[in-house]
């Protein structure tokens, strides 16, 4: 689907969304409903999947957990909701979900188009490619003329037309709307390659028959900054989804574990872990939640070196480095704006 049809199609749903609601608190709602939608992937390890136990796990779905402990009190009210990479924006802009957590690249035409505020960034990533070895290329430039399976509706679709049209080369491409479709048909042999963020390249890998088969060529072609989207004019609740991230962030700074966080609620002399867990200031109240909020979040889910740790770093299948998803102090690019 073109970007403009899309964003008409979002435009029509918030227009017909004002007529008919007149835009309630969508905060209200959830802890009326006592649940909080999310719409996720349904197959990227390491970020959400369903893991062998049946349950939803990965850094994507933390997120939405985080941010239901702090609005609703516990991490377990939250029901996930599937998405693709072609309806994910208009199940926001319909009312399906109340956060869009399946790491989607902010983009300047995402947010002015789709009826959508983006929050804060999760994940920095690029996009990569993979092949199979039997292919015998070393480099993305030898792909020439190469077919590519591709999702619709996707950054990647945009950043491989640019990157090798300035190369001076050519591709062919079959569309698949569910990812699933797009990585077997890969495996039957359907198209030469795959390009998507290296990270969700990554992780799909682990999931082949014989992952040992397939390489992750070395170019990086795009900045794909990655993070959770809400509805667009539902400001109160673009403040809280942002802050429950960046509330795990500055808790990775300051120290604060799932496991130390209550204690430190009661003992710390720190003003910044007080105004944090909310037993100095009034950042609760300011944002309408519970002073406690960020304390929850944290107990919920652990701080953001404990989540990357556990779903895609050093304590995973995936083993990726930090690198700029490391906090500012450790030479990466994440840190939280000031919590006071």
């Amino acid at each position: 689907m073109k970007l403009n049809t899309l964003a008409m199609i979002v435009s029509g749903l918030l227009a017909s969304s004002v007529a008919t609601h007149s835009y309630a608190n969508l905060k209200d709602d959830i802890i009326e409903r006592g649940s909080l939608k999310c719409g996720i992937s349904s197959d990227k390890m390491g970020f959400s999947y369903i893991n062998d136990q049946g349950k939803w796990t990965g850094m994507d779905v933390d997120y939405c957990r985080a941010v239901s402990a702090a609005v609703l009190g516990s991490p377990d009210k939250v029901e996930f909701i599937t998405t693709t990479s072609k309806n994910r924006f208009t199940s926001l802009a319909s009312g399906e979900i109340d956060i869009l957590s399946r790491s989607t690249t902010w983009t300047v035409s995402r947010d002015a188009k789709l009826g959508a505020d983006f929050t804060t960034i999760w994940f920095y990533d690029g996009q990569g490619f993979m092949v199979r070895k039997s292919l015998g290329v070393k480099s993305a430039t030898e792909l020439d003329g190469a077919t590519f399976c591709l999702s619709p509706g996707t950054t990647s679709e945009h950043n491989l037309a640019d990157y090798f049209g300035s190369k001076g080369l050519t591709y062919r491409s079959v569309v698949f709307e569910k990812t699933e479709e797009l990585y077997a048909a890969y495996q039957k042999g359907r198209c030469d390659a795959l390009t998507n963020d290296v990270t969700g390249l990554a992780a799909r890998r682990t999931l082949f028959k014989n992952p040992d088969e397939h390489m992750i060529l070395p170019e990086v072609i795009s900045k794909e900054p990655l993070g959770p989207y809400v509805k667009q004019g539902e400001n109160e609740w673009r403040d809280i989804v942002t802050m429950v991230g960046n509330a795990l962030i500055e808790a990775e700074e300051l120290n604060v574990t799932q496991a130390n966080a209550a204690k430190l609620a009661k003992t710390t002399n720190k003003p910044g872990i007080k105004r944090l867990l909310g037993t100095e200031g009034s950042l609760g109240t300011d944002l309408g939640l519970s002073q406690d909020w960020a304390l929850k979040a944290i107990e919920a889910t652990g701080n953001y070196g404990e989540i990357f740790a556990r779903h895609v770093g050093q304590n995973s299948q995936l083993k990726f480095e930090r690198g700029a998803n490391a906090l500012y102090t450790e030479g990466g690019l994440m840190y939280a704006p000031p919590f006071r």
